[in-house]
């Protein structure tokens, strides 16, 4: 069951550490390669996951995470992408919980907190895999390849490939399955009886199953765990509990999950999409060598390679048909080893390197079914793990093969360890802010139109939409049917008037995608801007039929109706919006102007106070439900409005303007000059303002006049 100890350790050039010692020094190194990242913002995916998940909102049921994808929506919606990780978005909402709202530390921290955990834990895996069991006469398990355990332990803590995982939060669902991974490994390995071949403890076996499911539950590929454990031994009655485990797990995934593949698009995995057989099965294994080489070297990371980050391969003449070559000569090489080697030492320690850096990646593969990416750095957080397990194997070899060159390969191996913690750290950096993130992808990924889309949106997010045009406009020339930057994009043009080229965008975003809603809404508005109503009102009706639920496309449809004097229509479309929507502040409000505006102050009066039931806090709403009242002449109740409205926006000129006019009419003359004052000082050209507080000061001069 267990081998003698390992021949090549004890020529490592490393101190022979205690257990304790080595898992301290571990944790951090992984600490000081990705602590800086612990301030960072809410960046890239982690708008959709956690700012914009309902999931981790207190006011949300508990149990909608089991009915729900990692991102919110419904398992059973043809929009959601299928990821079922109900115990990730727990602690998700465990950080909204303890932080009392969405705060960004508390979820970079506890990233971290894992990453340097598993990195400690992952000593104990590369032990039996390297050594394998045995045990001491007090029953303690002993660890028979101390220094090559450690040093896998530290290429693995600072491995650059990590960085996603830890320094953005979605990874959290990587770093929750790799520690349940670990645990179910061990918890497997402890079901061996000490010292016997043939014992199992069944109890043990149906503990690691169960915190296989844990892994599941984390992320897809938790169940791979049980393909790694089925070299560690060989017996049928194991075999069998592990298989009935695995099929039970998946028959529950489908189940809740449902019979429906999520629907992926060209631009996310443009080679699953490619008709000739023998060009998908090249390109996949061109993905294949990107991720290898991502692991060897991970200089050039990015944080999405889709969108013609990586051309497909159309001809065997292509020259990068050498990589495949390069990668299938050295895995068979590897394979040649685990299977022939004359050394039963590394036949053990490659098979099991090679088993747990492939068996993980099996779900990224795209052999059993399509996945939504090119490549994601993300997926070979577990995988890593065997490639360190091999790197440090080939040290030790090499220095029990070549001991006279032991200080060379000291220096070799302690240079790329730095090199990974640099590189771990300025990755983790650039994490810290969507600004960092994505314009460090545009040296790795030019051609890529959505980090030209990513850095674009973030400009004019920032205010800069003169930079962010630019941006724009290359992203849609490298993917001239990249609907979401020909919508950005036009409604730039239309905040810059340029209506004719946002109109022309607007139609090409819609004629490519019909069912773009938003895209229909945003024609509406520049539509409407060019006085071209039916054109307008037909873009608003086509948002509406495309996304029912649609509250701000229904208020721009009041306000085509109010533009074209439909006022019951503009009435009735706002109703649609706040009933959609009930906070919908401008709806509501709209509706109390427009009946105001029309003579019908009762009914205004109660629809503005119907809003402010919801709103209560909604300066605007007051301002105009005190107009309507100052007309019913109701003044008391008119100025409490106006005051409170003032309370919470002081510098409010037509506020102070209003005000004004309500003591003009209420014959407090003195507060009504004051006021005025105070408006034209904050807005001198305010409309209307001058010429009133001119009529106040003749009629206040003619009662002085009339004074005795």
């Amino acid at each position: 069951m267990a081998l003698c100890e390992v021949y090549w350790d004890h020529q490592i050039p490393l101190p022979k550490p205690f257990l304790i010692h080595a898992k301290v020094t571990v944790a951090l190194v992984a600490l000081l390669c990705f602590i800086n990242s612990y301030d960072g913002e809410f960046v890239f995916d982690d708008s959709e996951a956690i700012v914009n998940n309902k999931d981790l909102k207190p006011s949300t049921p508990l149990n909608n995470i089991w009915s729900n994808d990692f991102w919110g929506s419904n398992l059973s919606s043809n929009s959601s992408h299928k990821s079922y990780r109900p115990l990730t978005v727990l602690t998700f909402r465990l950080n909204y919980l303890l932080a009392g709202g969405l705060n960004p530390i508390g979820f970079h921290v506890l990233n971290i907190i894992l990453h340097a955990a598993i990195s400690a834990l992952m000593i104990n895996v590369f032990a039996i895999l390297t050594g394998g069991l045995a045990y001491d006469d007090k029953g303690r398990m002993l660890n028979l390849a101390p220094k090559t355990s450690v040093l896998a332990g530290l290429i693995f803590a600072a491995h650059p490939i990590h960085t996603e995982s830890v320094a953005g939060i979605v990874g959290r669902a990587d770093l929750l399955c790799a520690v349940f991974f670990q645990l179910s490994f061990i918890t497997y390995c402890k079901a061996f009886s000490r010292g016997r071949h043939d014992r199992f403890s069944v109890q043990w076996v149906v503990v690691s199953i169960l915190l296989c499911a844990a892994a599941m539950l984390c992320k897809e590929q938790g169940i791979t765990v049980l393909f790694s454990e089925i070299f560690q031994k060989g017996l049928l009655t194991r075999l069998a509990l592990m298989g009935l485990g695995g099929l039970a797990m998946l028959y529950a995934r489908w189940r809740i999950m449902g019979t429906g593949p999520p629907a992926f698009t060209e631009v996310d995995n443009p080679a699953s999409f490619e008709e000739n057989v023998f060009l998908r099965i090249v390109n996949y294994n061109y993905y294949y060598c990107l991720n290898a080489w991502l692991l060897l070297c991970p200089w050039w990371l990015c944080f999405d390679w889709s969108m013609g980050c990586v051309p497909l391969i159309k001809s065997a003449t292509d020259w990068r048909m050498g990589w495949l070559l390069l990668l299938w000569c050295f895995l068979i090489g590897l394979i040649k080893q685990a299977l022939y080697s004359p050394d039963r030492q590394r036949r053990r320690t490659t098979t099991l390197a090679l088993v747990l850096l492939v068996v993980p990646f099996l779900p990224a593969c795209n052999v059993f079914f399509r996945v939504g990416f090119v490549i994601a750095e993300r997926v070979l957080y577990l995988s890593s793990a065997g490639y360190c397990l091999l790197l440090a194997f080939a040290f030790g070899h090499c220095c029990y093969r070549w001991s006279k060159y032991r200080n060379l390969l000291r220096v070799c191996m302690l240079v790329l360890l730095c090199f990974y913690m640099a590189r771990s750290a300025l990755r983790s950096h650039q994490w810290q802010s969507e600004k960092r993130l994505f314009t460090s992808a545009l040296s790795v990924c030019p051609l890529n139109a959505k980090v030209h889309y990513n850095v674009g949106k973030n400009l004019a997010d920032r205010g800069n939409t003169t930079a962010a045009i630019g941006y724009y406009r290359e992203a849609v020339r490298l993917h001239p049917t990249y609907v979401h930057a020909m919508n950005n994009l036009g409604n730039i043009m239309k905040e810059r008037n340029e209506l004719i080229e946002a109109e022309q965008l607007l139609t090409a975003a819609v004629a490519i995608q019909p069912d773009f809603a938003a895209a229909w809404m945003n024609l509406g508005i520049v539509r409407n801007s060019m006085r071209k109503y039916e054109d307008a009102e037909y873009s608003y009706l086509n948002a509406i039929r495309f996304r029912k639920k649609y509250p701000d496309c229904y208020y721009n449809l009041g306000r085509l109706y109010a533009d074209q004097n439909r006022h019951v229509d503009a009435l009735n479309a706002w109703r649609n919006a706040t009933m959609l929507k009930p906070d919908h502040s401008l709806a509501w409000n709209n509706m109390v102007i427009l009946l105001d505006n029309t003579g019908n102050l009762g009914q205004a009066e109660l629809i503005g106070r119907e809003a402010l039931r919801l709103l209560p806090k909604d300066p605007t709403i007051m301002f105009s439900l005190a107009n309507v009242l100052g007309k019913l002449q109701k003044y008391k109740e008119s100025e409490g409005f106006f005051l409170r409205a003032l309370q919470i926006n002081p510098n409010a000129a037509s506020f102070h303007g209003n005000l004004a006019v309500l003591y003009h009419r209420w014959g407090k003359l003195e507060l009504a000059e004051k006021h005025y004052e105070l408006s034209l000082n904050l807005d001198p050209e305010a409309p209307g303002t001058r010429d009133n507080y001119n009529m106040l000061r003749r009629k206040m001069d003619q009662l002085k006049q009339l004074t005795p």
